[in-house]
């Protein structure tokens, strides 16, 4: 079968990888049928994370069941599936807590590579959630993006108590930052401020539902938001980004008793103690434990109520994955959609 691989920052190639197997009785097979590219996959294009052999890349799937192993009881060969970027037995004591991402069994998706024909999915029951008959291309892009920023965006806005009454504000425009919004505004937050300064991620932030933008950063970004909530700070806070401005901007952006949500994957951030713990803010985030959200998330996707495949705003066939990761390193694309 075809994949992207990555040898080395900036080196992206399309080459024969060998065809997934059934390796253990609760794996399955699936076909995929749409991948896409992620903001965290930069890291290591861009040198920020060591690459020490050529490694398969992606982590966000859709696709069709074909094989299933013996001990797979909830899924059929034929059944179109949406996992998430970490595979859970969905049954462990961390999982029924709703923490599926920190499974005592977890398997990281991205040491398998879904920006591929085909992908093998570890602990396939607790992973895939069958969707309802045969999904449109439209909600296929959707459903694509559930896999892992939605879901985070999701998540993080949870993890910020978004919601009725609420003031919410988002550091990041990036996909996870852009969808964040739209679940701000799914879970009934009142304002929504997104923080960016490009014009088409604005248009888009607006049309998931931010009511302010807000163009500064750092220092002049916080007192900003702050000049938006009467001296205050917003209730709730996402933090899409991963590096120490985007931390700091996001607690100084946060009022006494306000939560942020952290989702961003963290790049060298150091909490400085005396200045948390004198803030009275609550910080909880991390991976997102994207397969709690996964069956509310198709409901939505799959009834018309969200179209968080709106994100994508660039289409390549996978041949162009290199294409692809140039075009969202150098910010002429959001988030990219690889066709198979």
């Amino acid at each position: 079968m075809r994949g992207v691989i990555m040898h080395a920052p900036g080196d992206v190639r399309v080459e024969e990888r060998p065809d997934p197997v059934i390796e253990k009785p609760t794996d399955a097979v699936i076909r995929v049928a749409a991948a896409c590219i992620c903001g965290s996959d930069l890291w290591p294009y861009r040198g920020e994370d060591a690459i020490k052999r050529p490694i398969p890349m992606g982590h966000e799937y859709v696709g069709v069941v074909e094989q299933i192993g013996d001990d797979v009881s909830g899924l059929s060969v034929g059944d179109f599936v949406v996992g998430s970027f970490i595979a859970s037995d969905n049954t462990c004591e961390i999982c029924r807590d709703g923490y599926q991402s920190h499974c005592v069994d977890r398997v990281p998706m991205g040491r398998l590579g879904s920006q591929a024909e085909r992908l093998r999915v570890p602990l396939a029951d607790g992973t895939l959630v069958v969707v309802p008959g045969q999904p449109t291309d439209d909600q296929i892009r959707g459903l694509l993006a559930a896999s892992d920023v939605l879901g985070t965006g999701w998540f993080a806005a949870v993890a910020a108590q978004a919601g009725p009454g609420k003031t919410v504000a988002v550091v990041g425009d990036g996909a996870v930052g852009l969808l964040g919004i739209l679940s701000a505004k799914q879970l009934g937050a009142e304002r929504i401020i997104a923080m960016s300064r490009h014009a088409d991620r604005q248009a888009l932030a607006r049309r998931f539902g931010a009511t302010d933008i807000v163009e500064e950063r750092g220092a002049d970004g916080v007192a900003r938001v702050k000049e938006l909530t009467d001296g205050l700070g917003a209730h709730s806070v996402i933090e899409a980004v991963g590096t120490q401005e985007s931390m700091m901007q996001a607690i100084r952006s946060t009022r006494a008793g306000g939560h942020v949500g952290y989702v961003g994957v963290s790049h060298d951030v150091e909490l400085p103690g005396a200045e948390l713990f004198g803030s009275g803010v609550h910080l909880h985030g991390g991976p997102a434990p994207v397969r709690q959200y996964l069956p509310e998330l198709i409901e939505l996707i799959m009834s018309g109520a969200i179209d968080p495949g709106a994100v994508f705003d660039l289409t390549l066939p996978l041949d162009d994955a290199a294409e692809g990761y140039r075009a969202m390193d150098e910010r002429r694309a959001t988030k990219v959609l690889l066709t198979l």
